[in-house]
């Protein structure tokens, strides 16, 4: 209140000292402008980077890797300590099956965020893929423990996905739980919880994740191809049918619906 009645009384000595002025005469005093801080060179380096990256992923978009590798080489030019700009020419090192340099650059980003959930699930993936699937996993865990990685759900099911390839069938079927407890509706969790409860002969409880994962709209072959078998399994033969039209007619070419054409021919 004490400050509202001081400005009030600087208006009303405002208004009658320009009463006796003519316009040509006010001046109106100018506030000076408050300097900024001026852009030290690394904060100049990091806006070039983030600038040269952006466009890298445009050219990701539409098409041009060879453009994007360009603009984020000059990214890295820019600032070798920018995370983005490693993580994306990883990317598309990893696109163009360069997988030495993909590998030293999700290092890297590794190496500058070590803590990150993001750039560990995606050296973990990239691992996984390059058959050093016992190494992936100590990434996948250290992502799933940052406490700020927004889908742990995610690296859950990358690390499930790599047990598997190692036949560790009952970790993988754990970490798959946890992502859907993470987040129920992760489709990938849901469909390799269907796969790996089937393997394991409990068709009942494969049959709800399935149903689970069909109720998110994105029914593949290999999808599909499961639920028959499940409901095969089951002795639902109404069920299985479904599946069976659902892939004939969805995914035609697929191996999946080839395998089947056989299987049911008489």
């Amino acid at each position: 209140m004490r400050r509202n009645r001081i400005l009030l009384g600087i208006g009303i000595a405002a208004v009658a000292l320009l009463a006796g002025c003519s316009k040509t005469d006010m001046v109106v005093p100018q506030a000076p402008t408050p300097k900024l801080p001026a852009e030290t060179r690394a904060q100049k380096a990091q806006s070039a980077a983030q600038v040269h990256t952006s466009l890298a992923q445009h050219y990701i978009e539409i098409g041009d890797l060879q453009g994007a590798l360009q603009k984020v080489k000059l990214a890295i030019d820019d600032d070798p300590s920018y995370v983005p700009a490693q993580t994306v020419i990883a990317y598309i090192y990893e696109r163009i099956d360069d997988t030495h340099n993909a590998e030293i650059h999700y290092r890297r980003a590794v190496e500058l965020a070590p803590d990150k959930g993001d750039t560990n699930n995606n050296l973990g993936v990239f691992l996984c893929h390059d058959g050093k699937e016992q190494e992936s996993l100590a990434y996948f865990a250290k992502a799933v423990a940052d406490p700020f990685y927004t889908t742990p759900d995610v690296a859950l099911t990358n690390q499930g996905v790599c047990q598997l390839k190692l036949n560790d069938r009952a970790s993988a079927e754990a970490n798959f739980r946890q992502a859907v407890q993470r987040n129920p509706n992760n489709a990938s969790a849901l469909l390799q919880l269907a796969s790996v409860l089937y393997l394991n002969n409990d068709a009942f409880h494969a049959s709800a994740f399935l149903q689970r994962f069909d109720a998110l709209g994105q029914s593949s072959p290999d999808s599909l191809k499961l639920g028959y078998d499940i409901e095969s399994r089951l002795g639902d033969k109404d069920a299985a049918q479904s599946y069976s039209k659902r892939l004939i007619s969805q995914f035609p070419e697929s191996e999946q619906a080839q395998a089947l054409n056989q299987n049911v021919r008489p």
